[in-house]
């Protein structure tokens, strides 16, 4: 049985990616800041699927939870195949209304705690010849959006150029770009979302579902929804300077920052 370690795993994308991968009978490491609900998660995936659950709390925000789960990924008795990069957080406010500190753990959590953890991860996958690695960014890294959109568009190059480095080694990598998902995200960003339209949400469960195939297909970058493929095909063709001032009212009407 293959492992999978997923960061951010007990809510939304995160969640989703636990259910999928332990009803496909994959073991899984499961990461995030909560002990109780990390422990409970393990139980219910043990029991309904019979696979290994193993819990490691780590806040990603942090050296220590960076460094903890880079030894997890480097051992070699333990290896693991899948690793699944999704923790993540918005702030609520525009440029200089977020505290600097808060701009700067965003970028430890989205860029650094990133690089980190997938280069801990491929060098044991590209000595077995086998292994991947999913980035959660998002839709936001293809439009001009603040700190958060930066440090998304900065994991898919990453995981592009990444991608390209390790062709032929055996090892994938994946940048995924969902749209709105119906998580814990915006609650805890103190977003509401009450004026974000209907047909802009999508599953988290179907979601996975659809970057999972997308993965096997050797994609390096997933956009799993039609309607965000044709919103982005739109983005590639405006004018700079138009989608940013489009995207910069949407973004304080919808997004985070």
């Amino acid at each position: 049985m293959t492992t999978a370690l997923i960061t951010g795993a007990t809510a939304g994308i995160g969640s989703a990616f636990a259910r999928r991968l332990a009803s496909d009978g994959h073991n899984l490491v499961l990461v995030a800041r909560n002990t109780e609900r990390l422990q409970k998660q393990a139980t219910e995936l043990h029991d309904k699927h019979g696979v290994e659950a193993e819990v490691l709390t780590a806040d990603l925000s942090t050296e220590a939870g960076i460094a903890a789960v880079e030894a997890r990924l480097a051992d070699r008795t333990h290896p693991v195949d899948l690793l699944v990069n999704n923790a993540g957080f918005g702030n609520k406010g525009e440029f200089l209304e977020v505290p600097m500190e808060d701009e700067l753990t965003m970028l430890k959590v989205h860029c650094e705690a990133v690089l980190r953890l997938t280069s801990a991860a491929v060098r044991g996958m590209k000595e077995r010849r086998r292994g991947g690695v999913v980035n959660v960014a998002s839709v936001a890294a293809f439009v001009p959006r603040g700190t958060y959109g930066a440090s998304k568009a900065w994991v898919v190059q990453f995981t592009q150029g990444a991608a390209k480095d390790l062709a032929g080694s055996g090892v994938r990598l994946m940048a995924l770009c969902p749209g709105f998902v119906r998580t814990e995200f915006h609650e805890r960003a103190g977003m509401g979302t009450d004026n974000i339209p209907s047909w802009m949400w999508l599953d988290a469960d179907k979601l996975v579902a659809e970057a999972l195939k997308d993965m096997g297909r050797g994609k390096s970058l997933s956009i799993p929804d039609p309607r965000y493929k044709a919103l982005m095909g739109v983005v590639k063709v405006a004018p700079r300077g138009l989608l940013g001032g489009i995207t910069s009212r949407t973004g304080r009407k919808y997004g985070p920052q």
